[in-house]
């Protein structure tokens, strides 16, 4: 699949995901087999480019090709503005957030509250590609959308021709409404009405959570790729078992303890470097609730909620939140890991306080 002038080797893409596709994220998802992957959303105001958080999100360094940055906005000049202000710091594509339906971005009226603006929403898209036009190296401009806002206004098609004719590179579209947010189910009518439409690569999104899915998604919207999001949250290797099944070569199994724990020290290295104490053990934790056992989540879930502690992963995990170390969390992570392992090992119940006291001390 071709992008501008970059070569997509494997279809299958990372979602852009707010607080999750930082740079260690979306290194380690390359590494796993993703032939691409798009930053968490970057606001358009210029007023908030100085902050920390902005400041991280334009460091690409060491970062595969292409490069490519989500902005977020309803304001054609600034959105414009953020496409040049990035391009100048590293983005080799610019992805425009017509697709997030949280309520505090719909408020702007950005993101998918977009596609009830059409007008709005095809000045953006002008706006950004006349921004990046002339540059030494072409800048791909592509856009990620819903099929609409409600079920009575599916309006996918007719905006993707209109981006399409203005120049947009790619089309994304995720196969709920606003409306929806993230429940029901994703439908794939829509993707495939629009891939028959479209010449430029269009991707499906939505619930794609399997190779088997992904295959199966290809195969009935005729779509040129698929884009992961929610369903690699812990499961990196997500996007190596797609690439197998859509190249036909052997499974690729899902990883033992083992390789689970490297997979998750790699990130947690990487991780750390990028932010450095306390800011990435905080923001680490969540990782930490995605990649650990379903026993693990379940207990971390109830902890959240706030029911009382009753058995030893409650109190490791109360233990866990309050470390402000990366070594000490580390080695909470270890030890949660050698307490599975001692418990597969034994094929005995890993949850059991006699074998995971340790976790809890």
């Amino acid at each position: 699949m071709q992008l501008g002038s970059y070569r997509i080797d494997q279809p299958v893409l990372v979602a852009p995901m707010a607080g999750v596709t930082d740079r260690p994220y979306r290194q380690l998802c390359r590494r796993f087999g993703a032939s691409y992957a798009v930053s968490e959303m970057a606001a358009s105001n210029p007023a908030l480019w100085k902050s920390v958080k902005t400041s991280q999100r334009l460091n690409h360094d060491g970062e595969a090709a292409p490069v490519a940055v989500q902005l977020a906005g309803a304001d054609p000049r600034m959105m414009a503005q953020a496409a040049r202000y990035n391009a100048d710091r590293g983005a080799q594509v610019i992805d425009i957030n017509m697709g997030c339906p949280a309520k505090k971005v719909c408020a702007l009226a950005a993101g998918s509250a977009l596609m009830g603006q059409e007008p709005l929403a095809l000045r953006i898209v002008e706006a950004v590609i006349e921004a990046l036009a002339n540059r030494e190296r072409a800048v791909p401009v592509t856009v990620k959308m819903r099929t609409g806002i409600c079920a009575a206004s599916r309006n996918v098609q007719k905006l993707a021709l209109a981006m399409q004719s203005l120049g947009v590179s790619m089309i994304v579209v995720h196969g709920r409404t606003r409306e929806q947010g993230f429940n029901g189910e994703a439908e794939y009518d829509s993707l495939q009405s629009v891939k028959a439409a479209l010449q430029i690569p269009v991707i499906a999104n939505g619930d794609i959570d399997s190779a088997e899915k992904a295959a199966a998604v290809l195969k009935r919207t005729g779509c040129d790729g698929v884009m992961v999001g929610r369903a690699a949250l812990g499961r990196p290797w997500l996007f190596a078992q797609i690439a197998a099944e859509l190249m036909g070569q052997p499974g690729f199994a899902e990883p033992g303890l083992e390789s689970l724990r490297n997979a998750m020290q790699v990130h947690f290295d990487d991780h750390m470097r990028f932010y450095g104490e306390p800011s990435g053990v905080r923001s680490f934790r969540k990782h930490v609730s995605w990649y650990l056992p379903q026993w693990v989540r379940i207990s971390a879930r109830q902890l959240i909620q706030g029911l009382p502690a009753q058995d030893w992963a409650q109190e490791a995990l109360q233990r866990f939140f309050r470390i402000e170390s990366s070594a000490r969390q580390w080695v909470f992570i270890e030890q949660c890991f050698a307490c599975l392992i001692q418990g597969e090992n034994k094929a005995s119940d890993a949850s059991s306080p006699r074998d995971c006291r340790l976790i809890a001390a």
